[in-house]
């Protein structure tokens, strides 16, 4: 897949309606700062298409953006859910996240798959355990990508990802290693996204 054409469409702060609803969805998830945001730039080549920041917890709504609409073709969404996680956000504020993520994942008819995020240089979190426990539970198909594969030399690559695995029971093939910076994994993850697309996964 070649993204020609990438655009901010919408955010909401619960899931509803919205203008070009009925394209097919990707949804990235991930607790704050893993940098869903940072790939959404880099996979679309496009350096401020997402609000990105140092500070978690910026990504508060929920945000699509459209990808190579044209003339012939209505394209399809990315889709950027809230980071969870953030301990120093207020109490409230977390369950109101959490409540935004849980909507749109529940509502969402055209939901194809979700790109789960994990930073590759730590162990998952409980949060993120649970996340993919709930991604199983409404079966919502899901791979993991390990961000910031750029921090980590190959060999210390090697040594995460068995990790990630064991923590979120899923298989190596299930996992894909991306850097926002050197673009590492960005390939293999359109060559995804056009199996997800094109209902040609494996």
């Amino acid at each position: 897949m070649i993204i020609k054409r990438a655009e901010f469409l919408l955010s909401q702060s619960k899931f509803g309606p919205f203008p070009k609803q009925g394209l097919p969805e990707i949804a990235m998830a991930g607790k704050s700062n893993v940098g869903k945001s940072s790939l959404i730039n880099s996979l679309c080549r496009r350096s401020k298409l997402a609000r990105t920041s140092s500070e978690p917890g910026k990504t508060r709504l929920v945000n699509y953006y459209i990808i190579n609409e044209t003339a012939d073709d209505p394209g399809f969404l990315l889709v950027d859910l809230p980071g969870y996680g953030f301990a120093k956000a207020p109490k409230g504020e977390q369950q109101r996240w959490g409540e935004m993520i849980e909507g749109y994942l529940t509502g969402s008819k055209q939901l194809r798959h979700v790109f789960h995020l994990v930073d590759i240089r730590h162990e998952p979190t409980r949060d993120d355990q649970l996340m993919v426990e709930y991604l199983r539970h409404y079966d919502i198909p899901f791979s993991v990508i390990a961000t910031k594969a750029d921090k980590l030399s190959r060999a210390q690559r090697g040594r995460s990802i068995p990790l990630i695995c064991r923590t979120l029971a899923v298989q190596p093939w299930e996992v894909l290693t991306y850097s926002s910076e050197d673009l590492t994994g960005r390939d293999a993850l359109l060559e995804k996204i056009e199996a997800i697309l094109t209902n040609d996964e494996v």
